[in-house]
């Protein structure tokens, strides 16, 4: 029996990929959570995959929360994500953070099932339909802690909730804010989060 570890902040997307993947067989134990109970689920239940949607909101700051309650080692919990070949971004920084398996979210949903498994046994599997994206991200100029900053930004939050969020000083998002403008070519803060989202970045 395979626990598996759903991730997501929307309830409706929560409860209907839970019943995706415990409708495909005895073999997956399916246990869901949100943000909020994503540490005490990982502790007590000891997933061997999780899976998370990268369409998400927060999903940048999710992956690195992933990131400090998986176990180290081969069996600390796989990381399955649903992405976009359009955001590159976002699928670089499940490649970052270690994503075993990627999934097209607007592919059938048949497969997942199938790649769950599949990386539970430490394989690996990407779609065909993101292969390209995840070329893509490997131009992107913004480093995955830059990305997930100005993710947050780009979601209303001011430089003090994101400092709360990330555990990081103030003076530090501060950085990583200036360094996003730089590097993405924008004007000001406001020109850099509208030149990622239509880059597919955030």
């Amino acid at each position: 029996m395979t626990t598996v570890l759903v991730v997501h902040d929307v309830v409706l997307w929560r409860k209907a990929l839970r019943c995706l993947l415990h409708h495909a067989g005895d073999s997956l134990n399916v246990l869901s959570c949100g943000r909020e109970e994503l540490r005490r689920a990982a502790c007590d239940e000891r997933p061997e995959v999780y899976v998370l949607d990268l369409d998400c909101p927060g999903s940048h700051s999710l992956l690195e929360e992933l990131g400090t309650v998986r176990r180290p080692g081969p069996d600390g919990g796989h990381l399955v994500v649903l992405g976009r070949g359009d955001r590159p971004g976002a699928l670089r920084t499940a490649a970052v953070a270690g994503a075993r398996g990627y999934v097209d979210k607007y592919g059938g949903t048949d497969d997942l099932p199938a790649v769950v498994r599949k990386v539970a046994d430490g394989g690996r599997y990407i779609d065909e339909s993101l292969a390209f994206g995840l070329l893509q991200a490997n131009e992107i100029p913004l480093s995955g802690r830059e990305l997930g900053v100005l993710s947050l930004a780009a979601q209303g939050d001011s430089v003090a909730c994101i400092a709360r969020r990330l555990n990081l000083t103030n003076g530090t998002v501060r950085n990583y804010l200036a360094a996003a403008v730089r590097k993405s070519g924008g004007r000001n803060r406001s020109h850099a989060i509208r030149l990622a989202h239509e880059a597919g970045w955030i």
